[in-house]
């Protein structure tokens, strides 16, 4: 692995509820105090809200930053509020569809692709194009990045009643990581299932839409010991 200086990008001021629907069109990085002290590997996130950290405390908080900290990872989140392999991707609309060209200039060592949650509300209508993009997004990103590894995760779920476009997405997900050499996550969909908004002991933030600080607690720990399964481990 390359070692990089640390990096000097500033926190977003904000984090935004919802997670479909974001006034922010921008798709500025955003690292952890942490983070910018580091310096082993850089690594990309390219995700949702999940990955952003939204209803975290504090970026810290979130676990891509608790991931990067433990490892000492120069971590530059690239991950948006409602974001999605086809949602808020229209460029005509304000959408963010460069974001995997940033994730490329970022020239990553590696990178986390941590999508596809917010794609089960436009299934009904785009299943074709979710099937698409996910495929083109993974290609786009391995022919820009040939000497980085790539994590794709499983898309994140958040109540344990799950549509059956759930699993499809997945599975579309983990197919296309296997056609470009990617290492896989399986299982991140349940990692808060039994604490959701109407469990007696939650792991939601207060707009039960998105997990609080003990939420992100746990998918870093399960996060961690994903990577450390992986061959060779992370």
């Amino acid at each position: 692995m390359r070692v990089r200086r640390s990096l000097g990008v500033g926190l977003a001021a904000s984090l935004f509820l919802g997670l479909v629907a974001c006034s922010d069109p921008s798709p500025g990085p955003t690292t952890s105090s942490a983070a910018g002290a580091a310096d082993g590997p850089v690594v990309s996130f390219y995700g949702d809200s999940y990955t952003r950290g939204t209803g975290a405390s504090s970026s810290e908080k979130r676990w891509s930053t608790i991931v990067s900290a433990e490892r000492g990872w120069q971590e530059i989140n690239r991950s948006e509020n409602g974001l999605g392999f086809v949602n808020r991707r229209d460029s005509m609309l304000g959408g963010l569809d460069d974001i995997p060209a940033l994730v490329i200039a970022d020239d990553p060592d590696i990178v986390f692709v941590t999508m596809g949650l917010n794609d089960n509300f436009s299934y009904d209508t785009r299943a074709d194009d979710i099937r698409a993009t996910i495929d083109s997004d993974l290609t786009r990103l391995r022919e820009g990045l040939p000497d980085a590894r790539i994590v794709v995760v499983e898309p994140f779920w958040y109540t344990d009643d799950r549509p059956a476009s759930v699993d499809v997405i997945a599975g579309w997900v983990e197919d296309a990581a296997a056609r470009i050499g990617a290492d896989h996550v399986s299982g991140a969909s349940r990692w808060l299932e039994g604490h959701d908004a109407t469990a007696q002991v939650s792991w939601m933030a207060g707009d039960g839409l998105h997990p609080n600080d003990i939420g992100y607690a746990v998918m870093a720990e399960r996060m961690d010991a994903a990577l450390r399964a992986l061959d060779p481990p992370l």
